[in-house]
């Protein structure tokens, strides 16, 4: 991102390495919980990366078939890999495919090979899974290639703009026209309710709800659409899409193969949002995020969801603790600070005496603590009432704390927020209003410097002391993984959500030891083969 000066607190340095040191403390028993498991999601994205895809005439995908019936035969305790490379030397079937297709039928008798026959297996496995790490690393050469070539935006933040028409084929043309009117991230929102799918729909899609499907011919038609259109318009087009839900690690290995350049991928979203078991949730983040840092893809995450469902002022300090338990488990499965898109938002109560100066705070706290990370900033949504020019002025307003403060990625606010889904005509006011303002005002980060003592500066002291208090408290409860009895109380988002219950607790299997996923082997070592 931008190396010109930013606008810092004066924040008290013991106190920031001591928020970081309680974050590491109360995440590292939950990346523990996270290497003792695995589930249905992390085994079948490991299929993907040995070349499994396509789906039966139900369009149920073949990855699903095989994990499956490997879990009904065999159990996933030691891993798919080992069974199914097992099965294919025993001739069970002459290729991945067929094998899955057999498999289907339960037609093919698994079981966990021993002594040679397990170290073959293995070292068969791993060659076919390294081909998919290679092709991940092939499409992230592709894209600095394309950066050196079209160029990086000149501006930041980089202006972040919303398609979803439900419809990839409509998709394409809003998001074309979207880059050319300034756009510089393409967000395809994903169909409401596919987090809560076991599976990963197969193709081109032309009906989604509030969203387009997330797949992987989707991903790869739109990122051939924003090539074309960044050769045009001399500046390389990054894509979004949504790693999270129920098939987290594998819709972040489809990204990773048809490169895409940003993922929305939460530690606690699914938890808080989803209902998805905790468990669950942790295990598939860091897979998707070990998968994420080989990609080169920057994550961003969801704190603004939190201010949704909770006050932005009352609860300002749980953003702070989530960005550093993002920080933590983002760092710990490998990625770096230019990927980290930690999220926060715009949604103080406009009404409310000093609500800008506050905004002012907390988005410069979030700078300060997380000086090379591209922060995702993201506009008002839970005070805006349909009353367009006021919406727009809001708008304007967020646009200017983000020039001020220097972030490092902007969701465009619209103006219609709350009315209807936008027109193209909507984006392009919103698109106007955005360019206005970082044009005017985007170099006052050089000059904007609020006093040591002022407001801005003691309401940035005062959340960063909240959040320093609450990751204490957490620390403070009893069990092995603190963290996991905060969510079931309710810390987060006001939804309790404990680690026994939850939609896809059943995915989620207790490795054994000799247990073996050559995807995990090959992304920890940062092996080709």
């Amino acid at each position: 991102m931008s190396s010109r000066p930013r606008p810092l607190l004066e924040l008290d340095r013991a106190d920031v390495r001591r928020a970081r040191s309680l974050a590491r403390s109360v995440g590292k028993p939950v990346v523990r919980i996270a290497n003792r498991h695995t589930t249905v999601s992390v085994e079948r994205a490991t299929l993907r990366l040995a070349g499994l895809s396509g789906a039966d005439h139900e369009r149920v995908p073949w990855v699903n078939h095989l994990v499956d019936a490997v879990r009904e035969g065999a159990g996933l305790e030691h891993g798919v890999t080992l069974p199914v490379w097992d099965a294919l030397r025993r001739g069970e079937a002459p290729d991945l495919l067929t094998l899955a297709q057999k498999a289907s039928s339960r037609s093919v008798d698994f079981r966990v090979p021993e002594g040679k026959e397990a170290t073959a297996a293995a070292k068969q496995s791993r060659t076919a899974v390294a081909a998919g790490i290679r092709r991940i690393d092939r499409q992230r050469a592709s894209r600095d290639r394309l950066v050196r070539r079209h160029g990086d935006p000149k501006q930041r933040p980089w202006i972040y703009l919303i398609v979803a028409t439900g419809d990839i084929y409509e998709d394409i043309p809003q998001a074309q026209a979207a880059a050319r009117e300034g756009a510089d991230v393409i967000a395809v929102i994903r169909s409401t309710g596919q987090s809560l799918l076991d599976y990963v729909p197969e193709g081109a899609t032309r009906e989604g709800y509030a969203g387009t499907y997330a797949t992987q011919e989707n991903f790869r038609l739109m990122r051939a659409a924003l090539d074309e259109t960044s050769k045009e318009v001399g500046r390389y087009i990054r894509l979004t899409n949504y790693a999270s839900g129920l098939c987290m690690p594998e819709i972040a290995t489809l990204a990773g193969l048809e490169r895409l350049d940003m993922m929305l991928n939460d530690s606690m979203y699914g938890i808080l949002f989803r209902d998805i078991n905790p468990i669950r949730t942790f295990v598939d983040q860091r897979f998707s995020r070990q998968i994420h840092a080989r990609a080169g893809i920057i994550i961003n995450t969801g704190e603004d969801n939190y201010l949704t469902t909770s006050d932005a002022v009352e609860a300002a300090h749980t953003v702070t603790v989530s960005q550093l338990l993002n920080e933590y488990f983002a760092k710990e499965a490998g990625l770096e600070d230019w990927q980290l898109g930690l999220g926060h938002a715009f949604e103080i109560n406009p009404d409310l005496r000093d609500s800008f100066r506050m905004e002012l705070a907390h988005a410069l706290l979030a700078r300060t603590l997380f000086p090379d990370a591209p922060l995702k900033w993201m506009p008002p949504t839970k005070h805006m009432t349909g009353d367009v020019f006021r919406g727009n002025l809001l708008d304007g307003f967020f646009n200017l704390v983000g020039a001020l403060t220097g972030q490092g990625i902007l969701l465009v606010g619209m103006m219609t927020e709350a009315v209807v889904t936008p027109w193209i005509s909507d984006r392009d006011i919103a698109l106007q209003n955005v360019r206005y303002v970082l044009n005017a005002a985007g170099g006052l980060t050089e000059d904007f410097h609020p006093p040591r003592d002022g407001f801005i500066q003691t309401r940035a002291r005062q959340v960063l002391g909240e959040a320093i208090d609450l990751l204490q408290q957490i620390a403070d409860e009893p069990g092995k993984a603190p963290l996991l009895e905060a969510i079931a109380d309710g810390t987060f988002g006001e939804m309790k959500r404990p680690a026994t219950a939850g939609k896809g607790l059943d995915g989620v299997v207790e490795r054994a030891d000799g247990y073996d996923n050559p995807a995990i082997t090959l992304l920890e070592e940062g092996s080709t083969r």
